[in-house]
């Protein structure tokens, strides 16, 4: 059995990515099993998802905990202990991270196999600007597994994308870039194996309990300042003050409070927690927020 954790973001498409990877082998005639496990439900937040692959009937259940594969769709997320990417991670798992870094290898800091692929470029070169990474991660994923025919690929991404309502001409590009990730890197050819660690599954039975026992209480002040949200963000809003009107729109719109104005009412953005929704960009009248892809983060 193969074994494949991918690591995202909300907003990345890793579910989907999963999905594809799945239905593709599938169509190769394999045994599949895919899902995604949320946190926070909103977009720049840590998502994992899994799919399993194999020969025979996928009895096992739960999430993935000694990945084949562990895809990593940013680098940011590598140091993020609530992501964690690396746990259960063994000396034959094979690592694939989307990143620009050329030191990411030293900052996994592991034993097994690793490559490198700017999954965001391409996907932003072929598709554009906003586009889901699912495709290009799904492609690349196919190839260093080398169990997945491209022609299969291909068609497991007309079938998931189609399934969630996205054009035939955004298809059209999505393959494009799949096929540009596949082709970018060699096969691996993993061999499958069993588990070390076998899952078991038990059944617990819970008692009914008066709604003030076993309802949650939040009585701690919050920490979401402690969480450096910037980290979540793939586009930064770049503010141009020279062409700022001060009409105070971006302050007035930014859903998460990180714009600020200044001792002369210029607004400033608060980049360790700003996510990268860009709303301040669409909103601005004057065009005075541009847009840059974010520098690595990693480190």
């Amino acid at each position: 059995m193969f074994r494949i954790r991918f690591h995202g973001r909300g907003g990345h498409g890793m579910k989907t990515a999963s999905r594809i990877v799945g239905t593709a082998a599938f169509l190769e005639g394999y045994y599949v099993q895919d899902f995604p496990l949320y946190g926070a439900e909103r977009r720049g937040a840590p998502i994992t998802a899994y799919t399993r692959i194999s020969n025979e009937p996928v009895l096992e259940r739960g999430i993935v905990t000694e990945p084949d594969v562990v895809i990593i769709a940013d680098d940011s997320l590598i140091e993020d202990p609530q992501a964690n990417p690396l746990r259960g991670v063994i000396t034959s798992t094979l690592i694939l991270v989307n990143t620009t870094s050329t030191d990411i290898k030293e900052k996994l800091n592991v034993n097994g196999p690793t490559n490198t692929i700017d999954i965001t470029g391409i996907s932003l070169e072929i598709i554009g600007k906003g586009a889901a990474i699912s495709a290009a991660i799904a492609g690349a994923t196919c190839k260093i597994l080398g169990i997945i025919k491209l022609e299969n690929v291909k068609m497991g991404i007309i079938k998931e994308l189609q399934i969630i309502g996205i054009s035939k001409e955004v298809i059209e590009k999505n393959i494009e870039a799949a096929v540009k990730s596949f082709d970018a890197l060699p096969s691996y050819k993993i061999l499958p194996r069993e588990i070390t660690t076998p899952v078991t599954s038990k059944i617990f039975t819970i008692s009914y309990q008066e709604p003030s026992i076993s309802s949650p209480s939040v009585y701690a002040s919050g920490n979401i300042v402690e969480r450096q949200t910037g980290k979540w963000r793939i586009f930064k809003p770049i503010i141009n003050l020279d062409e700022c009107n001060k009409c105070w729109i971006c302050f007035v719109r930014c859903p998460e409070g990180v714009i600020s104005l200044d001792d002369d009412e210029y607004p400033y953005i608060d980049y360790e927690h700003c996510k990268g929704c860009l709303i301040c960009h669409e909103e601005c009248p004057v065009k005075a927020i541009t847009v840059e892809r974010e520098a690595h983060k990693g480190g």
